[in-house]
């Protein structure tokens, strides 16, 4: 095993995949990889830094973001949280600091992504 490739996120149908594809490239400038398909089966591949974000139309009606959170290595958790909230998502946690134990301080904010995904931003102090 090599690590991971790839996260998948399942939108609501084509509208809201236009909506999450414009949110990871506009707001939090991940570029897009590729895009394939039509309406409810395209796809598309945003590169996250480490690892690739692969958003799928195909999640069904009732179905929330289908993944518990994506944690993005930031050194501006604030200024990351006022760009999600400018482009109208809920921050819903943060931004504030925390210890998970021992001496690794961090700076974390959750907001809800355009699928109902939760995301995390994620910065280790020193």
């Amino acid at each position: 095993m090599r690590g991971i490739h790839h996260i998948s996120l399942k939108a609501k149908g084509a509208a809201e995949f236009e909506v999450v594809l414009a949110f990871y490239e506009k707001v939090l400038d991940c570029p897009l990889v590729c895009r394939w398909g039509e309406g409810d089966s395209q796809g598309a591949m945003l590169d996250l830094g480490n690892t690739l974000l692969e958003v799928m139309a195909n999640g069904g009606k009732e179905e929330k973001g289908l993944f518990a959170h994506i944690a993005f290595s930031t050194d501006d958790v604030d200024g990351m949280a006022r760009r999600v909230q400018a482009a109208g998502r809920p921050v819903f946690l943060g931004p504030e600091n925390k210890n998970l134990g021992g001496n690794y301080p961090i700076r974390i904010a959750f907001c809800t992504g355009p699928a109902g995904e939760e995301l995390e931003f994620f910065q280790e102090l020193t």
